[in-house]
This record gives structure tokens, sequence and C-alpha cells, in this order.
């Protein structure tokens, strides 16, 4: 496959955080834990910064489905909870994705959700790009390069995936789902800004008792993730869990609470590690995240809606 190459001056504008309300769609594996359901709130709570144009549901598969064409409808239907709790009409907003990953032969999935990232891309202006926010599996966006590479001058993806570039493996769950997809996005030239897991991300952590004391009060949405989170990690002394897919969210809200660089592209192995090659393209990879300022935005946020 071959993809336009972006001149080097446009990329870099593309790296830049928009200073500006952001139009972008939401890729999410939303049952596969409960950290989905925050950034999909977040997203939604925060108008001023993003325009969520869509949110599309993401395959995955592990104990909580059957396979990853059962984890994408079951992602589905989370959505259209979370839309119900906050008063968004889901026709012609939520979309179901792949049933299946791309795999070795990199077989592009032609499903809804694609169509729609292709469309909505395509119908960007030259200096308004799509930014194609991913929190899973990124198979659905991958399929929409390999079906239209032409997107790759349209979009900026900002994805959650992997783990620090200096990690001595990347064997996380979004990007081992579909290594190929990886590659293929790492591979494309697309603008990426990439937010890692372990060594980044996992500074996002909270608890049950400090849920329960700043959103639990407020209003169904936030009874809602006090129990969905209460479900996935039981309170127990001294337990906390990380809401990984709020880095992507808070990148967009607020680029301060995610320190990042340009680095060049890394090379994804099979072997699940990161290689490098500094003739490769740039991306913008994150190396901190700042736990406070978020999730005081993000509970703010919450509580603001819920006493609505």
């Amino acid at each position: 496959m071959t993809f336009p190459k972006l001149d080097d001056a446009l990329r870099l504008r593309r790296l830049q955080h928009p200073r500006r309300r952001a139009r972008m769609v939401l890729d999410t594996d939303t049952y596969n834990e409960i950290d989905d359901q925050f950034a999909l709130t977040y997203a939604l709570l925060s108008p001023q910064a993003l325009s969520v144009e869509a949110v599309y549901a993401a395959p995955f598969h592990n104990s909580r489905s059957s396979g990853p064409g059962d984890g994408m409808e079951k992602s589905y239907e989370e959505i259209l909870r979370l839309l119900e709790f906050l008063g968004i009409a889901a026709d012609g907003f939520a979309f179901r994705g792949s049933t299946a990953y791309i795999g070795a032969e990199r077989q592009a999935q032609d499903n809804a959700a694609v169509r729609d990232m292709i469309e909505k891309a395509r119908a960007s202006a030259a200096d308004d790009p799509l930014y194609v926010v991913a929190i899973g599996a990124i198979t659905n966006v991958a399929s929409a390069l390999l079906l239209a590479p032409d997107i790759v001058e349209k979009i900026v993806i900002v994805w959650l995936g992997g783990h620090a570039l200096n990690w001595a493996h990347s064997r996380e769950f979004n990007l081992q789902q579909d290594v190929p997809a990886a590659q293929v996005v790492f591979d494309s030239g697309a603008p990426l800004v990439l937010m890692p897991c372990l060594g980044v991300a996992s500074h996002l952590l909270t608890t049950a008792a400090e849920l329960r004391a700043f959103i639990g009060g407020s209003g169904p949405l936030g009874a809602y993730l006090c129990q969905i989170f209460d479900e996935y990690r039981p309170d127990a002394f001294g337990a906390s869990s990380v809401i990984w897919d709020i880095a992507t969210i808070a990148w967009l809200v607020n680029p301060e609470w995610t320190p990042s660089a340009l680095v060049h592209s890394p090379v994804l192995s099979d072997n699940i590690t990161w290689s490098v090659d500094r003739g490769r393209h740039l991306i913008r990879a994150a190396h901190f995240v700042r736990r406070d300022p978020i999730f005081r935005d993000l509970f703010g946020k919450i509580r603001a809606f819920g006493g609505s």
C-alpha cells in the first residue's frame, strides 16, 4: 500500500495542538474495561474544546467478550447507554465498527464506522483536519487508511496504544489485539499523536472512594460511572485503577497536561517491540501526564452536568 507523502511543514503543523475547537470522532472498545466510558463522557462534556461528530465501536476480545465481533457489539450497546445518560441521540452519531481484525493479511474491514470516518475525513477543509481519537484496537482506523489512503492528508490520529517508547516491549492490550493494524498506522505517515500506556497514561489512577466522593452524587451519569468502576474493580484496601483512555481527551483539552515531544515514528516489530529508525517521519509522543488537573477537569464537568 502506498500512502500520500505529507510535506514536512504540513506534518509539523498537524502535530501541533490545534489551539482551537477540534473536530473529532471517537473510536472506542467501550465495554472492554471502564476507562472508555470516562473518556467518552469527558469528550462529550468538553464542547468548548471538542466538536464530537461521531462515535465508533471498536472490536475487542478478552474475558468480557466471546470474540472481536461480540466485543464490538457490546461496545456499541455501551455507547448507546452512555449517550442516553448524556441526552444525545444515537442516530447518525454512533456506528458499529469491525467484527474482525485486519490480521496478517491486512484485510481492511468495511463497515459503517469505517465508511463514516472516510466520509468525514474527505469532507475536511485543508486547514481543519479531522481528529481521529482511538482508544482501542486500531482496526477501524487502519481499515479506513487501507480503503482510502488519501485521508492521510485530512486527519490527525490521537491513539492510546502500546507502552512508552523506551519500554522493553509494547505488549499492551490495544496494540497487541491487532498488531498489523498498528503497523499500518505507524507506517502510513498519517499525523499521529501517541499516548503510551505504561510509563505515561499509567499515572491516571483513581479509586472507588475518590469517585464516590467527587462524582457519586452527580446524577445518574455519575452514579453509573461509580457503579461500573465498583463492578470492575471492587473497593479494597489500598486498591486503585487506571483510567487510561482519558489521556487522549486531555491532550486535546489542554496539551500542558500531557507533555509531549516530536520523535521519529517507531518501527513496530512482529514481536511487539519498538525499533528506532531516524529516517522515519515524525510523530508526537506524550512522555508524562499531569494526573491532578486532568481528573479535576473531568470530575468538575461531570458534577456540572449532574447538577444541570
